[in-house]
Parts: structure tokens; C-alpha cells; sequence
């Protein structure tokens, strides 16, 4: 899907033909709209093609006057219920006359841009453009890491209880998800150091302050995603461990009232044996069993009471 849009008076217009300044916006494209494009803009296939790879690294590449800038951004994936949380490839290709972003899913760092939720946005600047992307995609870093925190916390009290392996599958994909965030960040920070030491993004005070806090953002994120990724390291050795003593417990638990169980079972089958027993000619002999049984049983109990077995 393309889309193309114009800021008019402050604000994000969507237009229906390419125009002066104007901001193009690719998702999911097909074979034949990525082929059109390259023809009609004279861009370099390659610049379209490597963005809709999902593994692509985080880069920059300039070629026949077009710059590729290759950002990884964090995604919310609905279908993916085990792993929703993972990155994905941005494109941004731009030249003195064009700006095209680049993705293979719908992107909520492109949204809020389409949405007019960002203060000081105008396509025609560029340069000022880019860095806002940036910083944008370090604020959504930050605010799933803190959904992922409230995740790890929500599977932390079923851990408390729980004797199975489900919850402790789910903190593993949540770790997964961690370390896909880490590699993205540190990808897109090395991306940044090099865009630094170009003269891809002009330099001027209000680029170089917005790029400064473009890095501090990501750094935070990095350093976010880390404590997270060692704090669920440590929970999921801990609760492992927690996991086989409730399953210990369990087991005890079966065991001792089995045991007591055994005791009445006992006394009965030997006076179910064809011998001579005691009180077998006494019209009490059924109560004298049963009381036998109960008082061994408590015995039983009080002995498992008093060294903590139950």
C-alpha cells in the first residue's frame, strides 16, 4: 500500500498524487509497486527490496544520490501470542526531492506521525524529520519495555502457585522478546554513531540537540531492556527451582496420606486372613478393628505432625 501525504497549515494531509515536499509512505508493497517505483523515481532496487527483509540489520548506505536508512523498530505483533513483542526493518530513502518510509507491517512509529501526534512536524525539513523517527521509535522502545515489565510481573504471581512449566514458558518468551530488543537498540545506536560522523543529516543547533537526545533516548532503552533481560534471567532460575519444591510438596503431601492410609488397610487385611485372631468370637470385634485403625492412624499423624512431614 503507498501513501502519500502533505503538511498544510501544521497539519498531516493525506494527497492523491506525488507532489513538491511530499512524504510517501510504503506498506506491505507488492513486486510490481516496488518495480513501478524504482522505474519512476530512478531509485536503486535494492533500496526498496532490503527494508521488507525482516532480518535486516540496522544501517546506512548512500547510492545514485539516494541515502537508505535502515532503523529497526519495535512492533507489536497480534497474531504472534507466544512472542508479540519482536522488531522490525524501517526504510527511509530520501533525496534533496523525495521521502519515502519503508515497512512490511503497519508501524506505530509511523502512525503517530500520520496521525498529527507529534509537535513541530513538517515533512519539508527533512533532516528534522529523520531525527524525529528516531526519537520516536526510542519512545516506543521504552513504553513496551515497561508492558513487558508488567507482563513479567502478572506471570511472577502465577509462578507463586503454579507447579507446571506454562508460566515459566511464557517468562522465556518474554526473554526472547528482551533480547530482540537489545540487538535492535544496539544495532540502531552504532547506525547513529556513523550518522554522526556524516553530512547525511545537516548540522545545525536544533539537529544536534534533537540527535543528542535521540542517542540519550536509546541508550535509556538499552540500558532498560538489560536490567529487564537480568532481573527475568535471575526470576526464571529462581522460579525454577520454586516450581520443583511445590512439586516436591505435592508429592509429600501424597505420600504421607497414602502412608496413613495404609495403616487401617493393614489392620483390616489381617483380620481378613482365615487364621484364629484376636476378639473373632466377640460381638464387638468390628468396633475394637475400627478403633485399632483410628487410633494407629492418629499416631500416624501426630508422628507426621510432629517432624513436619504433612
Amino acid at each position: 500500500m503507498i501513501e502519500i501525504f502533505k503538511t498544510e497549515e501544521g497539519e498531516v494531509k493525506k494527497v492523491s498524487s506525488f507532489e513538491e515536499n511530499c512524504w510517501i509512505n510504503i506498506t506491505c508493497p507488492t513486486g510490481e509497486e516496488i518495480k513501478e517505483l524504482s522505474q519512476r523515481m530512478n531509485i536503486p532496487l535494492n533500496f526498496l527490496v532490503d527494508p521488507l527483509d525482516i532480518n535486516e540489520r540496522a544501517r546506512i548506505e548512500i547510492d545514485n544520490g539516494f541515502a537508505l536508512i535502515v532503523l529497526r523498530i519495535p512492533h507489536f505483533d497480534k497474531k504472534n501470542k507466544e512472542i508479540p513483542f519482536i522488531t522490525l526493518p524501517l526504510g527511509i530513502i530520501f533525496n534533496k526531492d523525495i521521502f519515502i518510509t519503508l515497512s512490511s507491517e503497519k508501524s506505530e512509529v509511523i502512525s503517530d506521525f500520520i496521525k498529527g501526534r507529534i509537535k513541530n512536524f513538517k515533512i519539508e525539513e527533512k533532516d528534522r524529520f529523520i531525527l524525529q523517527i528516531f526519537l520516536k521509535t526510542a519512545h516506543w522502545y521504552l513504553k513496551y519495555l515497561k508492558q513487558i515489565n508488567e507482563r513479567t510481573t502478572s506471570f511472577e504471581k502465577e509462578l507463586h502457585r503454579s507447579i507446571e512449566n506454562e508460566a515459566l514458558i511464557k517468562l522465556l518468551n518474554i526473554e526472547k522478546s528482551l533480547v530482540f530488543f537489545t540487538t535492535s537498540l544496539r544495532s540502531n545506536e552504532l547506525m547513529m554513531e556513523r550518522l554522526q560522523r556524516t553530512e547525511i543529516i545537516k548540522p545545525n543547533p536544533g539537529n544536534e540537540d534533537l540527535l543528542e537526545d535521540v542517542i540519550i533516548e536509546n541508550r535509556q532503552a538499552i540500558e532498560m531492556a538489560n536490567i529487564y533481560s537480568k532481573v527475568l534471567s535471575g526470576m526464571m532460575d529462581a522460579f525454577a527451582s520454586v516450581i520443583s519444591n511445590n512439586l516436591n510438596v505435592v508429592v509429600k503431601a501424597l505420600t504421607s496420606i497414602t502412608i496413613i492410609l495404609m495403616i487401617p488397610t493393614l489392620v483390616a487385611s489381617i483380620y481378613g486372613m482365615n487364621v484364629r485372631l484376636p476378639f473373632e468370637y466377640s460381638p464387638y470385634a468390628f468396633i475394637y478393628i475400627v478403633a485399632i485403625s483410628f487410633v494407629l492412624s492418629a499416631i500416624g499423624v501426630f508422628i507426621f505432625i510432629k517432624r513436619k512431614w504433612f
